[in-house]
């Protein structure tokens, strides 16, 4: 059984751990990496996924970061991986689920990402053609949800990092 709990600062190193496991440490040279730099991560949404009996190893994680688009503060999704040895189990699902259910409980209005449209329409994301992320960014890859009614009304343009 998987139990999802809070990302803590213990968390730390097993997350990088995992997220070069899933991506490779060239990762962090992408564009939405340049959007996170030097901004805090929205904590209560960074979640954990593990083994409930051992809570050893790190099954899955999911983090969310502050951006621009257009002119309103939204959320930025990203990265959600899970273990390779874990993957179709449906972690990685049940981690996004539990963190939009958290983000629309605390009043966001909308989510983006940069993603796998056939894998992430299940979740009710959509190609946005209105959102313009940084270079080199496949715009056929930019996706947006509403958290709330008419949550993405109004956003357009460049997505921007939240740094002063």
């Amino acid at each position: 059984m998987i139990r999802i709990a809070p990302e803590t600062e213990a968390d730390g190193w097993e997350i990088e751990y995992l997220l070069d496991t899933a991506f490779a440490p060239g990762r962090s040279a992408l564009s939405s990496y340049r959007l996170r730099e030097g901004v805090d991560p929205v904590t209560p949404l960074c979640l954990t996924a593990r083994d409930d009996d051992t809570m050893a190893s790190l099954a899955g994680c999911i983090r969310f970061w502050p951006v621009i688009a257009g002119e309103r503060k939204v959320l930025l999704l990203g990265p959600v991986a899970t273990h390779p040895t874990r993957q179709g189990e449906g972690i990685g699902a049940r981690l996004i689920l539990e963190s939009l259910d958290r983000a629309t409980a605390q009043g966001w209005t909308a989510c983006i990402l940069i993603g796998d449209e056939p894998y992430y329409q299940r979740f009710g994301f959509a190609k946005s053609e209105t959102l313009r992320f940084p270079p080199p960014t496949n715009p056929n890859r930019v996706l947006a949800k509403a958290l709330q009614p008419g949550g993405l009304d109004g956003i357009e343009g460049d997505v921007t990092s939240m740094r002063a």
